[in-house]
């Protein structure tokens, strides 16, 4: 118990610094599946959605989605920016490294030892495949790390970079233009890296070819933490069902990928189906508001929202909490190093 209060202290204690260069959480208590929780601040002048998403550790596409009819680059003089640092954990087992591609963000669930004993997850955003480059699904593990990469840029690669005015070499060289940053974490996979990035603005959107792109700040921390032979899950649930133990039942809804959703079911019937099936898998029950659940599903929320009966809806909960001013400098490119 001592040990729990510790590290949920240091975790809270990271938040409360403002820093969240490494997003970590003890496991949620008992059925609970969620973690983490919103935020609000005020943006200043020149402050800009990128700016606080990279800070707090979150993608372009949740900032944006959080933010409807903000601008990203001029979010405006005392903007009230929802920061949507809650999360909705990936289904069990919580081992290794699991991406959901929908999301577009990474869990890290490292093993206990003697050392870390208390049963804790890191989460990053990241970038995705473009259109036209699907990453598989599947499981694999991670079958070397690598400091400061090259890049041998595969043949179909440059045949369209060719074919676009824009021929790439056969090898980009480490350094500042290597769009793969300084730290590599190989999964076994046909060329799929997990990797730092010279574009930290592409995290939370679709630039790669098939590798998943970090911050430089979270390619430390994730390279730090992870061992050769780590398992790796890629997954895909633009659905996702959560609870804080059984207390409210609550749905995200991210934007599914036609790459694997050309024949998917509609948008009511995926959620229908997602609740049913975590209902059977937990033995839980709840009434569900299913007209909530109409009005998530037509568009994308990075925020778990309830959908149990009767409970109060996301809008009011959101604007309960205080708005706290954002006090942190723009990040330069200098921050693209790792």
């Amino acid at each position: 118990m001592r040990c729990t209060r510790l590290l949920t202290a240091a975790v809270l204690a990271v938040f409360a610094a403002g820093g969240a260069r490494a997003a970590v959480f003890p496991y949620p208590a008992g059925a609970g599946n969620i973690v983490g929780r919103v935020r609000v601040v005020t943006a200043r002048a020149d402050d800009t959605l990128l700016d606080i998403a990279r800070h707090y550790d979150v993608g372009y596409n949740e900032i944006v989605a959080a933010n409807p009819g903000v601008d990203p680059w001029l979010p405006g003089v005392g903007a009230r920016v929802v920061v949507p640092t809650e999360y909705i954990l990936p289904a069990r087992p919580w081992k290794g490294i699991v991406i959901d591609l929908p999301e577009r963000r990474l869990f890290y669930f490292p093993p206990v030892t003697a050392r870390h004993p208390i049963p804790h997850v890191y989460t990053f955003p990241v970038g995705i495949f473009q259109p036209g480059w699907p990453d598989p699904l599947g499981t694999t593990r991670i079958v070397a790390k690598r400091r400061m990469p090259r890049w041998v840029v595969p043949a179909d690669i440059r045949a369209r970079a060719a074919a676009a005015g824009d021929p790439l070499p056969r090898v980009v060289p480490p350094g500042p233009q290597n769009p793969m940053g300084e730290l590599a974490l190989e999964t076994g996979f046909s060329e799929i890296y997990i990797h730092g990035t010279s574009r930290p603005w592409g995290v939370g959107r679709r630039p790669s070819h098939g590798c998943f792109h970090l911050y430089p700040e979270d390619a430390v921390t994730l390279f730090r933490a992870v061992a050769v032979g780590t398992p790796v899950r890629i997954i895909d649930r633009p659905y996702r069902i959560g609870q804080r133990s059984g207390l409210r039942l609550y749905l995200e809804r991210f934007t599914p990928l036609r790459a694997y959703h050309r024949h998917h079911l509609p948008g009511m019937q995926a959620a229908i189906d997602a609740v049913t099936r975590y209902m059977a898998r937990t033995g839980q029950r709840w009434t569900v508001d299913w007209g909530r659940v109409q009005r998530i599903v037509v568009r994308e929320d990075p925020i778990p929202t309830p959908i149990s009966q009767g409970s109060p809806p996301l809008a009011r909960l959101l604007a309960a909490l205080p708005a706290r001013p954002y006090r942190y400098p723009p990040y330069g490119i200098d921050a693209n190093d790792a």
